[in-house]
């Protein structure tokens, strides 16, 4: 059983950044493809970015590229998000999850989430 827990969520203005970090413990990290989804309220959970076991690739969903990048460090059994040009409808609770198979990660795909961090961008 992995658990994830995301930190790093708050208050931001527009325009700004935040950095998010989720720390896995309880299972291999490095045997799993990693992504951060988001929920916004009254909306789905959506897919943001996803990275391979060995960091390698990346994919990320078009509303997010150019702005946020997804790292990872097996060491330290964490990946990152960092998260430049914030817009208000970046506001959501992002989440944490990893994945046994695959690479570029769905709902469906995923085996582990964690619980989310909030983040609120003010206009």
């Amino acid at each position: 059983q992995v658990q994830l827990v995301e930190s790093g969520g708050g208050l931001v203005q527009a325009g700004g950044s935040l950095r998010l970090s989720c720390v896995a413990s309880g299972g291999i990290f490095s045997s799993y493809a990693m992504g951060w989804f988001r929920q916004a309220p009254g909306s789905e959970r959506e897919f943001l970015v996803s990275i391979s076991r060995s960091a390698i690739s990346t994919y990320y969903t078009d509303s997010v590229k150019g702005r946020f990048t997804m790292s990872r460090d097996n060491a330290k059994n964490t990946v990152y998000l960092q998260m430049n040009s914030l817009k208000p409808e970046d506001t959501a609770v992002y989440y944490c999850a990893a994945a046994r198979y695959g690479v570029a990660l769905t709902l469906y795909s995923v085996d582990y989430w964690g619980k989310g961090t909030l983040v609120t961008v003010s206009s």
